[in-house]
């Protein structure tokens, strides 16, 4: 399949001699979008819809990028489009009239402490399926890593002895720790479960299906969404949702934004702070529904 994103590289390049600090904004811009995308289902980007790029851009805005960043994509994205459209390679720019959206800034669905207690209780440990949907369910709160990041996690990225996973995204590596519930999930899980499940010796892969190959992000999807029926949690509870939870209550209990940024692996401080904005409007609704006067 055409690189499009390489192309329109070489067009900014060789015809409108854009400068390298532009080139690459754009690149980054679009090579997110793209990788959105295909974790969406999306493959092909002569096919993106007008409602693709608004849910995208929804998408940044749940995940607290500022209005600048996420003004800065649209534009990246808009004059993308204007190329393939002057190129001959779609018909029309599915972003075009996304100037005017107004992009709303749509804070994360956290769960409460005992929201997560409830979920976190859903497998139980009576099967293979049981030990190993528990163990992912504790890692992902204990260390509020992303869902790609789970299912990309081998073995060798876990150290029970000390208690912490190896976490690597964008040729970055982090060190994250974890709590003794999950160390000892994790245990139950790599000792007797994973061996009799896993395909093959050779498979590196920390967490696996019941074929005994790497877990994918759809069939994670669907462990989520059936424990958040068991559970009765009359929230949207996505893959995300977790790792927002981790990071508000890390918060809460009196955690730095910048050791919560290092966790998270965050680039970018304001991505982190969005989550001291959902504490103050959890406040703010508190003081509302109690306060005599307001």
């Amino acid at each position: 399949m055409a690189d499009y994103i390489a192309d329109y590289c070489r067009y900014l390049t060789e015809e409108k001699h854009a400068q390298a600090n532009t080139i690459n904004s754009y690149v980054r811009d679009l090579s997110q979008f793209q990788a959105w995308l295909m974790a969406d289902g999306v493959t092909d980007l002569r096919k993106v819809r007008k409602e693709d790029v608004g849910a995208y851009l929804q998408h940044m805005s749940g995940e607290g990028k500022s209005p600048a960043t996420i003004t800065r994509s649209t534009a990246s994205i808009r004059s993308f489009y204007n190329y393939l459209m002057r190129d001959g390679t779609v018909k029309a720019n599915p972003a075009k009239s996304i100037t005017a959206m107004k992009v709303e800034r749509k804070y994360p669905e956290i769960l409460t402490n005992k929201e997560v207690e409830l979920f976190l209780e859903q497998p139980k440990c009576v099967n293979e399926k049981g030990f190993r949907d528990h163990a992912m369910l504790e890692l992902l709160y204990a260390t509020g890593i992303r869902v790609s990041e789970l299912i990309g996690l081998n073995v060798d990225d876990v150290n029970l002895t000390v208690g912490f996973i190896r976490c690597t995204s964008h040729n970055k590596e982090r060190i994250i720790p974890l709590y003794a519930t999950a160390v000892k999930a994790l245990r139950e899980y790599m000792e007797s479960i994973r061996p009799r499940i896993v395909a093959s010796r050779d498979e590196p892969a920390l967490f696996v299906n019941m074929n005994g190959e790497r877990m994918s992000r759809q069939g994670f999807w669907k462990i989520i969404k059936y424990y958040q029926e068991k559970a009765e949690i009359n929230k949207d509870i996505t893959p995300h949702t977790l790792r927002h939870s981790f990071a508000v209550h890390l918060l809460e209990n009196g955690a730095d934004l910048h050791s919560i940024q290092e966790m998270l692996g965050h680039a970018d401080i304001s991505s982190t702070q969005v989550y001291t904005h959902v504490i103050q409007k959890q406040l703010k609704e508190v003081y509302n529904k109690a306060h005599p006067r307001a």
